[in-house]
């Protein structure tokens, strides 16, 4: 009996231990899965954020670098081959049977005539693939440009010409619409708080204005030293080989105003000794190298500029309005005013590396300092690049007017100098005219970049608007290859003429803008939602607010118009952004 008492005593002493051991395996498992004692959920919130900016800088560094190595690549292979191609020696030895000069000349019209009919398929390649990988695609392209010239004939030359040609507006477009969209994701990131408390307000006007001018600026001050880069091909190896300026200028007669054409007169034979293969063949190797490494830097460094299923809905809209938005875009007023401007912008970089550096700095100083004065226009064109922050404190049409001012200055004093050929103690002035002319693209490149970026916020429609910008530029380009042969005070003049145009319609625009004037913008079409799958489990369940349902991307008081001709059916928005 006592030993029944003494078990019984032992079991009610067992049934509180059970109980302790419960619950100490829930206090084990509160302290593994539970809110930690030293969690502090806005210190998080802000390592999170911050995280997300420094991957915004590091996509627009990463960009900028990109552009730079492949526009380095690119103008360098093209400048030297160009060079090489020229040599009468260097033809009749290495290529005497295949016509290189037919060829250049095939690549040259490629690279050129190509890009016309970007704008028929510029915005469907870049939906279909996405920004980043647009990039991607056009940055390889290039690099298949390079490839091609390690065996140089018709058919290794000619097709990769015509490629470049037709990514040459996609690739910018793609960069265009990718920093304007990096500028508003750092603002989102930074106020993120304030777009907690203001989820169904709209944004401040002009709430990212100054993320799109830091970006685009750093974004240009990279890209104007792919010029710099451009040029070690010819500093560090073509030079070895060259003439000096009295055999290959010797019957030359007149330069700069006075010229007609490209450098009438200049010598047909130019290397005084023809470059080994295998020289050739290493320096083609590193340029390869470089546009490798600008395809890794895209591929690897470069984040989305959209989320997936934001990339999803605006394919989704239908190819058929892709096709005819950009189309249905130039019917607004700012565009249209921009257009001249848009079209100087194509005149006067490629008037640069042509026209003047030929018939004013290689005609009087000679073929071997042809390098150092495009290095001097790109050294000055990327540090002036930084002039367009004067826009966070400025009014945003004071530095594209002071680069237009310097500009028309520039051309006048082109068209009254004619230098002397062969004379050396020219080059200062033409060192300072370079260094000037820099400075004016510099202001001219970047303000165009940060006035479409402020006027056109909505991110569904940043693809068609730069893709317009540089699909005029573009055909400014092919008009300056059409015009090689003409007199170059004609050449002065239609550029000044423009120039003047420019200005004009665009001080006409902004007056608009700051009469509230009506602006006629197309209505982006809500996404075809597609209901089989896992994606949409509901209604509007994935919504962008692509006919301004407030995704924060949205322009200031853009009501998204439709395609109607009646004023009541016109949006009215924003002094600033819009007239």
């Amino acid at each position: 009996m006592e030993k029944d008492v003494n078990s019984c005593q032992d079991g009610a002493k067992t049934v509180p231990s059970t109980g302790l051991g419960t619950e100490g395996t829930e206090t084990q498992l509160d302290d593994f899965v539970g809110t930690h004692a030293d969690y502090n959920e806005e210190e998080e919130e802000q390592k999170y954020f911050r995280r997300k900016r420094l991957g915004v800088i590091k996509n627009v560094v990463a960009a900028s670098l990109a552009g730079t190595l492949t526009y380095s690549v690119y103008l360098g292979l093209l400048q030297m081959q160009l060079i090489l191609h020229y040599d009468e020696t260097y033809r009749e030895v290495k290529y005497s049977n295949i016509r290189l000069e037919d060829i250049d000349h095939k690549v040259l019209m490629g690279i050129n005539v190509t890009p016309v009919a970007a704008l028929l398929y510029t915005p469907i390649l870049i939906r279909f693939f996405g920004t980043k990988w647009a990039m991607f695609l056009a940055v390889g392209i290039y690099a298949l440009f390079v490839s091609s010239n390690y065996w140089e004939r018709y058919y290794t030359l000619v097709p990769s010409a015509v490629a470049i040609g037709m990514v040459i507006v996609p690739l910018w477009a793609s960069m265009g619409t990718y920093i304007t969209r990096m500028a508003q994701k750092y603002y989102e990131y930074v106020n993120y708080k304030e777009e907690q408390e203001r989820e169904r307000q709209r944004r401040p006007r002009d709430a990212c204005n100054s993320y799109i001018i830091v970006f685009q600026t750093i974004f240009y001050s990279c890209f104007h030293l792919s010029f710099v880069c451009a040029q070690m091909p010819m500093v560090f190896f073509l030079n070895n080989y060259l003439y000096q300026l009295n055999h290959t200028l010797f019957a030359v007669k007149h330069c700069g105003t006075l010229s007609h054409g490209t450098l009438p007169g200049f010598n047909k034979t130019v290397l005084q000794s023809l470059p080994r293969s295998v020289s050739l063949i290493i320096v083609e190797s590193a340029l390869m190298a470089a546009a490798f490494l600008a395809m890794l830097v895209v591929l690897v460094l470069c984040g989305a500029a959209y989320g997936p299923m934001e990339e999803i809905d605006m394919r989704s809209i239908g190819w058929g309005n892709i096709f005819q938005l950009p189309f249905k875009h130039m019917r607004d007023y700012r565009l249209r005013h921009l257009f001249p401007l848009f079209i100087y912008s194509g005149f006067e970089v490629l008037f640069v590396c042509t026209g003047f550096s030929l018939n004013y700095g290689v005609c009087a100083l000679g073929l071997e300092r042809l390098a150092y004065l495009l290095m001097a226009y790109g050294f000055s064109a990327s540090a002036c690049s930084s002039l367009a922050l004067c826009m966070l404190r400025l009014r945003r049409h004071i530095p594209l007017l002071f680069g237009a001012l310097i500009h028309a200055a520039l051309l006048v004093t082109l068209f009254c100098w004619a230098p002397e050929p062969r004379y050396l103690p020219q080059a200062p002035l033409l060192y300072s005219i370079a260094v000037l002319w820099g400075m004016g693209s510099a202001l001219n490149k970047t303000g165009i970049s940060i006035l479409l970026g402020m006027l056109y916020k909505k991110k569904e429609r940043q693809d068609f608007i730069f893709t317009i910008y540089h699909w005029w530029q573009a055909l400014a380009i092919f008009t300056v290859y059409l015009w090689s042969g003409l007199p170059m005070k004609a050449k002065l003049s239609i550029m000044l003429l423009t120039l003047v145009v420019a200005v004009g319609t665009y001080l006409w625009m902004e007056r608009k803008v700051g009469q509230n004037m009506e602006v006629r913008l197309p209505r982006i079409p809500r996404p075809r939602h597609k209901t089989r799958g896992y994606r949409y489990l509901e209604d509007n369940s994935d919504e962008t607010g692509s006919d301004g349902d407030g995704d924060g991307d949205k322009e200031d008081n853009d009501r998204h118009p439709t395609e109607a001709t009646s004023e009541d059916e016109l949006p009215k928005e924003d002094g600033e952004q819009l007239g």
